[in-house]
């Protein structure tokens, strides 16, 4: 049997987060047969998916986290990277910070295939977010295709000349839309397992704890909702830096006893099934996987309008300016909070987000079949 191409997917590593959820879910639903995963990430550690990487028949190989000062180190480890592994038909950057380094190196080194992927519409404040900027000048110039889960990330990336001018391709951000629709013998189970009273009204979220998600602004409009309904609880899944931040706010605000913190979850569908209402007040994003996956679940969604409105692909979703305040968002949470959950499985296919779909279009990037 004809082996298949391998294709090197670009990380910062293998944890649960929007880009490794999505990037995993179309090596599940790839033909394995044509294509197999590689996995190259900055970190030493075991990430949670690298057990199922290799289970697949994917590697998981390593290079040092840029810093910087380590520029001489870090292209010498790609450069000694694909000398000890030749043959890939593709590279595929999802990590845009420092493609402009490792895809000329693999260009150099005989990948046919060079593409760099942009998945977020912003970068982190301070210094960390300049040096990406800096980083990214460019980058459309330095790989053979460029591809964008969003029209707004495609800009901040790329330019919004490059983007303008046709040169880079959206491929939304998919997911297995039949694995998060509504079913309620789930959404029981979860509440008894999660201690919440079946009357409870659950706002959810799900999202890593940083700047960019902007979970100071969640608690606020929890807070106003909390004061009209005695009865709300606030369900948070993900970990991150600002967490600890987040859990010593709630408790100031009175608020400890109603907010649920669950760390990162694999099944993450069965959380979306105990909530009732999905708020995501982020400052920037590209295209938010969760909020699709909201959807797809049947949740009402109240969205930043600092997100693209290419995540808005039903009816259930509205965007607000922050500005509004977090009064103004808590008075929308309510005024929608009375529906009847619905199946939104044909709904999210019909609107190109199911992974299905995805998956044959990727085929076709990295076999170089009829890809423009």
């Amino acid at each position: 049997m004809k082996e298949p191409i391998r294709v090197l997917q670009v990380l910062g590593g293998t944890n649960l987060g929007g880009a490794e959820s999505r990037v995993m879910d179309s090596y599940r639903h790839m033909d394995r047969d044509k294509i197999q995963f590689d996995f190259c990430v900055h970190t030493e550690e075991r990430g949670f998916f690298d057990e199922e990487i290799e289970r697949l028949g994917g590697h998981v190989y390593r290079v040092p986290r840029f810093r910087v000062v380590n520029w001489v180190s870090y292209r010498k480890a790609w450069k000694d990277f694909f000398r000890e592994h030749s043959g890939y038909r593709a590279v595929h950057g999802h990590m845009t910070s420092t493609a402009s380094i490792y895809l000329p190196i693999a260009k150099k080194a005989g990948v046919p295939l060079t593409i760099a992927h942009a998945r977020s519409a912003g970068v982190d404040p301070g210094m960390k977010g300049r040096i990406t900027r800096f980083l990214r000048r460019n980058l459309g110039k330095k790989a053979d295709l460029c591809l964008t889960c969003s029209k707004l990330a495609g800009e901040a990336v790329f330019g919004e000349k490059m983007a303008r001018a046709g040169l880079v391709r959206t491929v939304p951000n998919a997911i297995d839309a039949a694995a998060f629709a509504y079913r309620e013998e789930i959404r029981d189970k979860m509440r008894l397992r999660l201690q919440i009273p079946q009357d409870a009204f659950v706002i959810g979220h799900v999202g890593r704890f940083g700047h960019m998600k902007n979970h100071t602004f969640l608690l606020d409009v929890f807070e106003q909702v909390n004061k009209k309904l005695s009865s709300s609880m606030l369900l948070l899944v993900g970990e991150g830096g600002l967490q600890d931040m987040i859990k010593e706010k709630a408790a100031a605000l009175g608020l400890a006893d109603k907010v649920i913190f669950t760390g990162n979850q694999a099944d993450v569908s069965d959380y979306y099934q105990a909530m009732d209402f999905f708020v995501f007040p982020s400052v920037f994003e590209g295209l938010p996987g969760t909020v699709i996956e909201a959807q797809a679940s049947g949740l009402r969604c109240l969205v930043s309008d600092s997100v693209t409105p290419e995540v808005l692909i039903t009816e259930l979703a509205q965007a607000e300016p922050l500005s509004l305040g977090a009064g103004a968002w808590a008075a929308n949470v309510l005024e929608r909070k009375e529906y009847v959950r619905n199946q939104m499985t044909q709904a999210i296919k019909a609107a190109g987000f199911d992974v299905s779909d995805q998956v044959k279009m990727l085929e076709k990037i990295y076999l170089q079949e009829n890809c423009q």
